[in-house]
């Protein structure tokens, strides 16, 4: 469902006319009476039966929304059921009955004013599946970066930085391009944390005493793993063609390049899940909620990720 206010019903109705013809199938998990107006939709019972349903309408299982939604004005009393959502498609995951989820965007300051205690999506669905650690993937056809720490104040990013946290991020991504994405043998970029990956110690020496024990500890276990990179350089064409996934060390030093890059084609994939998730790359986008003017085009590509990484995992 994601943010009842924002553009996630508009553009799921956009990706189910863009993907009714071939696939993959998908159902929603929302209110059926708010998304009526913007398209054919059909409420199903069970997920099984969305497969049938999907040429001609959106398959909906029903989530009801205890008050009346006002596009780009978001309602904590609604949250309870924002949450359900989620919880409801982890549940229908887990069990078998759909392959994967995919969720839209959520509005956190929303969540919290209701409650919710969790830092995101990814930190909720750690908490949900029993999860000991979820990784963040941005992942487009140009670029795929992982952030160390997510959801966290720059400043708490920096003071909780270990070896341990890098080398568990970088064996996590790891072991998901193998399974999710067919790379055998995948290379990691570690990108430095200081300007100049902290030009051999003047300019900080993170790099020193806790970036390059992490990379030395991964390639103990096999994993072609280089670096520190500095920053600067690192998400350059040329740079990137050499390895198959950057690990960052805190949120905006992988999302930003991601998104400038390609902010329409990037997904995010949560990795280290007994399940698949994706979800767009943006977020609720209030502002322009109701007009119309939403783009499909990254819940598309990650719909259309996840059934790939699903199929995989089948074949497996």
């Amino acid at each position: 469902m994601g943010d009842p206010a924002g553009i996630g019903g508009e553009i799921t109705l956009r990706a189910w006319q863009a993907l009714r013809g071939g696939g993959p199938v998908f159902f929603a998990i929302d209110d059926p009476a708010r998304l009526a107006p913007r398209g054919p939709i059909r409420r199903i019972d069970h997920a099984a039966e969305a497969a049938a349903v999907f040429p001609e309408a959106l398959p909906v299982l029903a989530q009801p929304l205890p008050v009346p939604v006002r596009p780009g004005h978001p309602d904590p009393a609604n949250a309870p059921a924002v949450i359900a959502s989620i919880e409801r498609a982890v549940q229908l995951a887990l069990s078998g009955e759909a392959s994967g989820i995919v969720t839209n965007p959520i509005s956190k300051a929303v969540l919290y004013a209701a409650g919710f205690s969790y830092p995101g999506h990814t930190e909720f669905l750690a908490a949900l599946t029993g999860a000991p650690l979820a990784i963040m993937m941005l992942a487009s056809p140009v670029l795929r970066v992982v952030p160390v720490s997510v959801h966290v104040s720059l400043r708490q990013a920096v003071e909780t930085l270990t070896t341990d946290a890098i080398v568990l991020a970088g064996r996590i991504t790891a072991r998901a391009l193998v399974q999710d994405f067919s790379i055998a043998r995948p290379r990691l970029a570690i990108a430095g944390l200081n300007p100049h990956a902290g030009e051999g110690g003047a300019m900080g020496e993170e790099e020193i005493h806790l970036i390059a024990p992490a990379i030395e500890a991964l390639r103990a276990e096999g994993i072609h793993a280089s670096g520190p990179w500095p920053p600067d350089t690192l998400f350059t064409p040329a740079a990137s063609a050499r390895y198959d996934a950057a690990v960052c060390m805190y949120h905006d030093q992988a999302l930003i390049p991601l998104k400038t890059l390609d902010m329409t084609g990037g997904v995010n994939v949560t990795l280290g899940l007994p399940l698949v998730r994706t979800s767009p790359d943006h977020g609720t986008a209030f502002d322009i909620a109701g007009r119309g003017r939403a783009d499909a085009a990254s819940l598309i590509a990650a719909i259309r990720l996840a059934a790939r990484i699903a199929a995989r995992r089948s074949r497996a």
